[in-house]
């Protein structure tokens, strides 16, 4: 089998990669996308579907900035608003400790553009009063919304190859090496690809790409486990997570819930996750002590992802410090979602003109 030759090869169809695809080729640069399955079928397509700069780090917020930027440009861009709604994001605390650190957070979060509102105890309830006391207070951002995750990367693989890409589906990536001056990648189906530069957006198998390179860096697969209820009466406009990150609820339009905060069980090797109904009735408990009109709503799915997640809770982002003409872009650790778009244009610009005004200088990889 003959090799295919293109400018820019990369591993992995989630949302960096898909979006990394499209801006690329929207340049008119060659580029081939090898993904294991289908685009956004790993953590891409099952997370909670939140678009938030409320709570995030601070070293994210100039990149999730951009990246809403990009989210308000979707039907333009991808042909599909994927469902996403800015209706805001609470982050809802149950002491006065978690109230201090907010407040904290928000205002170092103002220096970045990020306004965040406090609200108190009695003003929570007074707007939402479907809060139990358990609500302490909330930093509210209304700059925040939510989408649709199983949309995304898909519509992000349909524009990508609509503009030119090529997106290779259900072929696992099993090699990467030197090839002169450029790449050679081989899939475990006997695929090879020689490109003059490598992506690694191979999500929580990030790290062994990288390893390929003699590049370590400790990534542990977390698997965040998701819920889904039954319709039931519009209630909920914002999304909202609990501090600690042990609840979060969102409801959709046609009134489905859908909610999570535990972890299921994965296996890399296999590649998919696995929901245990244990975690969940732990999950659901939790959650109605926040919101008790959630106790009678019946359960009518539940799933679970695979992500990667780094010591720092911060991605990888940049060049690689062994190859050149490797990039990576992998380690989310469960807070991607939003930032996926935006990281596809940030790549994309040091693929090909070798710098972004971007900062990603805290995610670069010689930190571990």
């Amino acid at each position: 089998m003959k090799a295919i030759e293109t400018e820019i090869a990369i591993i992995g169809g989630g949302i960096a990669g898909c979006s990394t695809a499209l801006h690329v080729a929207l340049r008119g640069v060659p580029v081939v996308l090898l993904e294991k399955r289908q685009p956004g079928a790993a953590a891409s397509g099952v997370n909670f579907g939140g678009v938030r700069r409320n709570g995030r780090a601070l070293e994210e917020l100039t990149l999730a900035k951009r990246s809403i930027d990009i989210w308000h440009t979707l039907p333009e861009l991808v042909g599909n608003d994927c469902e996403y709604a800015m209706n805001g994001h609470l982050k809802v605390a149950r002491n006065d400790a978690d109230m201090e650190a907010m407040e904290t957070h928000a205002k170092a979060q103002a220096e970045y553009g990020c306004e965040v509102e406090m609200i108190s105890r009695n003003a929570l309830l007074a707007r939402y009063p479907w809060f139990s006391d358990v609500a302490y207070g909330a930093a509210w951002c209304a700059s925040d919304g939510q989408a649709n995750p199983r949309l995304l990367g898909p519509s992000f693989a349909h524009a990508a190859r609509r503009a030119g890409a090529d997106i290779r589906e259900n072929e696992p990536v099993a090699a990467l090496e030197k090839d002169g001056d450029g790449f050679l990648l081989r899939s475990e189906n006997g695929l090879e690809v020689r490109a003059r530069q490598v992506l690694n957006a191979a999500g929580a198998w990030g790290a062994r790409v990288a390893g390929w390179l003699s590049e370590k860096v400790e990534l542990w697969p977390m698997m965040p486990q998701l819920v889904v209820t039954e319709p039931v009466p519009y209630f909920m406009e914002p999304a909202l997570g609990v501090v600690g990150g042990d609840v979060y609820v969102r409801q959709i339009p046609r009134g489905n819930l859908i909610f999570g905060g535990r972890s299921g069980t994965a296996d890399l090797d296999e590649g998919f996750g696995h929901a245990i109904t244990e975690e969940t009735l732990c999950t659901l408990e939790r959650t109605v002590k926040v919101i008790p009109r959630m106790a009678d709503v019946n359960i009518i799915r539940l799933w679970s992802g695979v992500e990667g997640c780094t010591p720092d809770h911060l991605p990888v982002l940049g060049p690689s410090r062994t190859t050149p003409g490797v990039m990576h872009a992998f380690g989310f650790s469960g807070h991607g979602f939003c930032l996926g778009p935006g990281v596809g244009a940030v790549m994309a610009e040091l693929l090909l003109d070798g710098e972004t005004k971007t900062p990603i200088e805290a995610f670069d990889i010689g930190r571990f």
